[in-house]
């Protein structure tokens, strides 16, 4: 379940820190509350120029950390790392989507979707489910 409150960017004032950072071995991002997981943001390459692009396709905010704002602070943090890392956007996911259109300080870093972005999202799905060929 995302979390779709406003600010999308804030958190609230609690004494738990907040982290987001990578996970290049599961290719997320997670997002730990006071040192535990409260959610993640999944993301692929295509299959051309990996290096390229960073394809976000599915953001999860477990519900007991839900109403706090956690899935823009995430998606603020992958996003940020991503680009910083010389990675432009491609939002599948449509949380990810509906949040850079309402933040146009990523709009540069932004490329629509195309079917290979899509392409790319299907092939990891079929994996995880086992349906690869």
């Amino acid at each position: 379940m995302t979390d779709d409150t406003t600010p999308a960017d804030t958190v609230d004032p609690a004494d738990e820190t907040v982290e987001v950072r990578e996970n290049p071995e599961r290719h997320r991002f997670d997002i730990l509350v006071g040192g535990r997981q409260a959610g993640f943001a999944m993301f692929t390459t295509p299959a051309e120029n990996p290096d390229d692009q960073r394809i976000f396709y599915h953001t999860v905010i477990d519900d007991a950390f839900g109403g706090r704002g956690l899935a823009g602070v995430l998606t603020r943090g992958a996003l940020a790392a991503s680009v910083e890392q010389g990675k432009r956007i491609v939002p599948v996911c449509p949380y990810v989507a509906r949040w850079v259109r309402g933040h146009d300080d990523f709009a540069d870093s932004v490329d629509r979707v195309k079917s290979v972005h899509l392409e790319a999202v299907r092939a990891v799905n079929a994996e995880a489910d086992g349906t690869a060929s």
